[in-house]
């Protein structure tokens, strides 16, 4: 199995983070990747604790971002409180946060892009003492209203290169760019700014747009060509399996990880 397989919590949702921990532990994995609502229930510090004393690595932290807001004192809470998650994860030992950059604000799209180069801006600073990578996810168009107004990688890259290449850059999650025409281009440019790269599948139908996402090899993505774009970027970082279904956290954890690096080992790795 690859070193490079990280097993994002929300795969096995119904997992508290101590379980979560334990399952990567017995399934031989060395990387997971941690959301901070789980974080919370334990404290920063024991939660750290826990994934270090398994001799686990945190590939990144989610979620940052959510910058757009209808008034200003709104904004600087979510400004506030990306410089906290920079904050948590420096604690847990990671140098990846994450940031889903949040959806239109004051029915003003462009407007609410504008508050997300602003928001992005304002906590550059913090992260660089932190020694924290801010990674901007551009998501799948569909999500534009309420979860992120920044939508294609060439979005993503743009805001980006506003900043020093080791201090933001892009997540690639394949679930949310997969259909993009430009995006082999894309990823090139990216290059050193690639910062994360994320897997599941695309299912076909799709059967709800958040919670219908597929274990590889279920759906339509050619992930194989991912991996391979990824890696001539230079590319050398984790590989995250990030999964939301309804269906797939009611199985057994256990099998689920199971499945997952047997898709992977078949699907993913190059």
């Amino acid at each position: 199995m690859s070193s490079r397989l990280s097993l994002n919590q929300k795969t096995v949702d119904s997992l508290d983070l101590p379980d979560a921990v334990d399952a990567c532990v017995e399934a031989g994995l060395a990387l997971i990747g941690l959301w901070r609502e789980s974080v919370a229930r334990h404290g920063v510090a024991e939660s750290a604790e826990m994934v270090a004393k398994a001799g686990l690595r945190i590939s990144s932290l989610c979620r940052g971002g959510f910058f757009p807001a209808a008034t200003e004192v709104r904004f600087e809470e979510n400004v506030a409180d990306n410089l906290a998650a920079i904050d948590e994860a420096a604690a847990l030992g990671t140098d990846v946060l994450v940031l889903v950059c949040g959806g239109v604000a004051n029915d003003d799209l462009e407007g609410s892009r504008r508050q997300v180069g602003e928001g992005i801006a304002r906590i550059v600073p913090h992260a660089a003492d932190k020694g924290i990578k801010l990674a901007i996810e551009p998501l799948h168009p569909m999500f534009t209203a309420d979860r992120s107004v920044v939508v294609t990688m060439d979005q993503a890259l743009d805001m980006a290169e506003l900043h020093p290449p080791d201090r933001v850059g892009v997540v690639v999650d394949t679930y949310h760019i997969w259909w993009d025409p430009d995006i082999w281009a894309q990823i090139e440019r990216a290059g050193e700014r690639i910062l994360a790269f994320q897997v599941c599948d695309w299912l076909d139908p799709l059967p709800d747009l958040l919670m219908g996402r597929g274990m590889m090899g279920d759906g339509v993505i050619e992930f194989r060509r991912f991996t391979e774009a990824v890696n001539e970027a230079g590319y050398e970082g984790p590989i995250e399996v990030e999964i939301f279904n309804q269906a797939i956290w009611e199985r057994d954890a256990g099998e689920v990880i199971a499945e997952m690096i047997e898709r992977y080992e078949e699907l993913i790795v190059a």
